[in-house]
């Protein structure tokens, strides 16, 4: 009967989505919350995943009570963000209500984050008790909760790696190019302004040579960094993607898990074993029909007739 509720449930409860595949919402149920006894902890009765939002509770149980008393039972859960329930359901059981009655109920709750459900319980107010209780949470897990989950969420940012930044006080300052150099200050003693002597022209075009040189030299080495400092965005950003996908997967398998383990729609036995054959023929001699030997017969005739009239031509 309760998977059957359960089964109900998920239809009326579940709500309508347009997302890709790999974002798309999941459904799922707990297992029994008071199954060890009618208090429980919901930060165990959930699964991990910090977009869960409950949709609805599910809860069956059978009263034992005098038919005389009044009892009440509250099937609850503490408002784990401030004073009083979150949820709660009373049933109440008046005078002249049978004990060893069972009851089952499905209720909606719309779409209240997990981070709302505190612990869970079933109060009895009177001289009654509960048993064989189970209380089913359904819910639906939004993977971009979080934005980051993947690059296809909503608001994903693509990661940027943190770059180091240089420590200007440990430079080398002896590395640093000075124009008083011996070679240059050989070229500014040599050509004074408006020397044109072949010896100061050589300067020059070496100046020049070696200026150039260097230029060519600063650039490769200027594109050789930017090479590697685009590899290593890129292997970030791979690396975040690849955690992001790896997260999603082991997720969706501990739900799938979780639910064939806890609800199992196999495990079934059929009331007192076996049926067996109620069916008794009251004669085993059926008597011969008349109607279709008188058919056949006829049939058999207009056959022959129809055979010997074409001979007869």
């Amino acid at each position: 009967m309760l998977n059957k509720l359960l089964l109900l449930a998920w239809v009326v409860l579940l709500p309508s989505y347009s997302y890709s595949e790999s974002i798309a919402p999941y459904f799922g149920n707990t297992p029994n919350a008071a199954a060890n006894g009618h208090t429980w902890d919901m930060g165990v009765v959930l699964p991990a995943p910090p977009g869960l939002s409950i949709n609805g509770v599910l809860y069956n149980y059978t009263i034992q009570k005098n038919t005389e008393d009044s009892v009440t039972v509250n099937v609850q859960n503490e408002n784990a963000t401030g004073a009083g329930y979150i949820f709660r359901e009373t049933d109440e059981w008046k005078p002249g209500s049978l004990g060893g009655t069972e009851i089952n109920k499905v209720i909606g709750v719309g779409s209240v984050h997990r981070s709302l459900w505190g612990d869970g319980s079933i109060d009895v107010q009177g001289n009654g008790s509960v048993t064989d209780a189970n209380v089913i949470y359904t819910y639906t897990v939004d993977p971009c909760y979080d934005p980051q989950f993947d690059p296809n969420c909503p608001g994903y940012k693509v990661p940027v790696p943190v770059m180091p930044e240089p420590d200007y006080a440990e430079v080398d300052v002896s590395t640093i190019y000075d124009a008083t150099q011996e070679e240059y200050s050989e070229l500014k003693e040599a050509c004074k302004e408006g020397d044109t002597s072949a010896e100061c022209k050589a300067l020059l075009e070496e100046k020049e040579e070696e200026d150039e040189d260097k230029k060519k030299k600063d650039e490769e080495e200027e594109e050789k960094d930017r090479k590697m400092r685009l590899e290593d965005s890129l292997a970030e950003a791979d690396n975040s993607a690849l955690f992001a996908e790896a997260l999603a997967a082991a997720q969706i398998l501990e739900q799938v898990n979780a639910a064939t383990n806890v609800t199992s729609y196999y495990n079934r036995t059929i009331p007192g074993g076996t049926y067996s054959e109620s069916v008794v023929l009251v004669d085993k001699q059926l008597p011969e029909n008349r109607r279709g030997l008188r058919n056949g017969l006829a049939q058999q005739l207009l056959h022959n007739k129809m055979i010997e009239s074409q001979y007869n031509r």
